[in-house]
């Protein structure tokens, strides 16, 4: 090669470099420790108010969501959280949830998970639990939606019914437990043998349900609480951009 040549070979390599994608230059990483998720994806905008504070923040890329905060996406946004165990968690625009438990555990310790869900559209992607048994829940004022490893997605409507479909492995809904006052009687008084101790006001529970879904199958529950039977749904049936976001970025996973 003519020496002539080499500085200007060398300053056009230098120049294109420069102008690689910055994943193309350096591997991105996230410092995500115990008790917290990273935010690995945000299209639009979404804010956090954290435990105990009086304020909500704008939330930015690579922020961390720790327990005890609340998030809230604002109209037409895209948000995705990483947890330690490379599980993803992704939120649609208009969806509000609180982070209640983000332990992914590792080898000897075991993992537990709970996001509650007051409104709008969740995605999972969980990897297979690597230490003792554990928890990764999803959950809404209706409903669990309890996992080891698997694809998921609940949606929280406004008047409180939820649906859970299930990608890939199994699901387990529960329902039920809740403490309500038992209602009060309504008649015309009666006559008593006499007078005798009577138990004072207690609480009683609503009838606990089990519902199991795998893969391409779904449950809808209803504002009451109560679910209906689960049943198959189609690809059809199920496809929208928010679906299809959330298959890509599985697949890029």
């Amino acid at each position: 090669m003519n020496r002539r040549f080499l500085p200007l070979l060398l300053t056009i390599f230098f120049f294109f470099c420069g102008f690689l994608p910055a994943d193309a230059k350096r591997a991105e990483t996230l410092d995500i420790g115990g008790g917290s998720a990273a935010v690995s994806y945000l299209k639009g905008s979404a804010e956090v108010l954290g435990l105990g504070k009086a304020s909500w923040t704008p939330l930015s890329l690579k922020d961390l969501l720790r327990e005890g905060d609340q998030v809230r996406t604002k109209a037409g946004a895209q948000m995705e959280v990483i947890l330690s165990d490379n599980s993803r968690l992704r939120f649609a625009g208009d969806s509000e949830f609180k982070v209640i438990r983000m332990e992914a555990g590792d080898s000897s310790t075991s993992r537990d998970v709970n996001v509650h869900v007051t409104l709008g559209k969740i995605w999972a992607s969980v990897t297979k639990a690597t230490g003792a048994k554990g928890n990764f829940a999803i959950s809404c004022g209706q409903a669990v939606a309890g996992v080891r490893g698997t694809v998921y997605r609940m949606n929280v409507e406004q008047d409180r019914s939820a649906l859970v479909r299930a990608y890939d492995g199994t699901v387990e809904v529960k329902g039920g437990g809740k403490v309500v006052e038992p209602p009060k009687p309504v008649g015309p008084p009666t006559r008593v043998a006499g007078p005798k101790p009577i138990p004072g006001p207690h609480k009683v529970t609503m009838e606990e349900w089990t519902v199991i879904i795998k893969a391409m199958q779904q449950v809808r529950i209803g504002a009451d609480g109560v679910p209906e039977k689960a049943r198959d749904f189609t690809v059809e049936e199920d496809r929208d951009d928010w679906v299809e976001w959330n298959k890509a970025r599985d697949r890029e996973i």
